[in-house]
């Protein structure tokens, strides 16, 4: 059997894809581009959505793995999200959900937190973790109460399908916070 692959230029970004996740991120543009077409902005925010699809299907790509299949593709469109007009009455729109303010501890440091924060608020993760230890000193130390606080209190985004374990230091803050939960009765991730 032979395997064969689509080239395809997101942005600034090629990646070799399957035919069936080809045909699928298609779909997702096409159907990007119906939502968008009255927006002026429209160029600018597919050209941002393919970075960030390319982005995404990147990341999920194991070491030696060259062809994006469709698992990593879906994987990496529901990380990316629907498009939703700004303000289309997203609150009547029973599909939309709000981005929910998570722990990821795929990349962490410490405990996610920073991780989570530029994933939902759609920044930099290293902008976000020097503004945290600007804030740390800033405070005199109080951050680290407000990030122990977060870190028991958020919820953990579901591991990335294929992703390796998580390890060191973030691993001990999962557990950590999960004890902790546990000690209180609520529900761990």
């Amino acid at each position: 059997m032979q395997r064969i692959a689509v080239t395809a230029t997101l942005n600034r970004s090629t990646l070799q894809l399957e035919a069936a996740a080809f045909a699928r991120l298609e779909q997702y543009l096409a159907d990007a581009e119906r939502t968008l077409a009255g927006n002026p902005d429209r160029a600018e925010i597919i050209a941002d959505l393919e970075q960030a699809v390319a982005d995404q299907c990147q990341r999920r790509l194991q070491p030696g793995e060259t062809i994006v299949t469709l698992a990593h593709l879906e994987s990496a469109l529901d990380e990316v999200g629907p498009v939703q007009v700004p303000g289309a009455g997203l609150a009547a729109d029973a599909g939309y959900s709000a981005p929910r303010l998570q722990l990821v501890s795929e990349g962490a440091w410490i405990g996610g937190l920073c991780q989570g924060l530029a994933r939902y608020f759609g920044l930099d993760v290293t902008l976000v973790r020097i503004l945290a230890v600007v804030l740390l000193f800033a405070t005199g130390g109080t951050m680290v109460v407000v990030y122990l606080v977060l870190l028991l209190l958020l919820p953990y985004a579901a591991p990335v399908s294929g992703a390796p374990p998580i390890r060191g230091i973030p691993a001990r803050s999962r557990r950590f916070a999960n004890f902790v939960r546990g000690r209180f009765g609520v529900a761990t991730s």
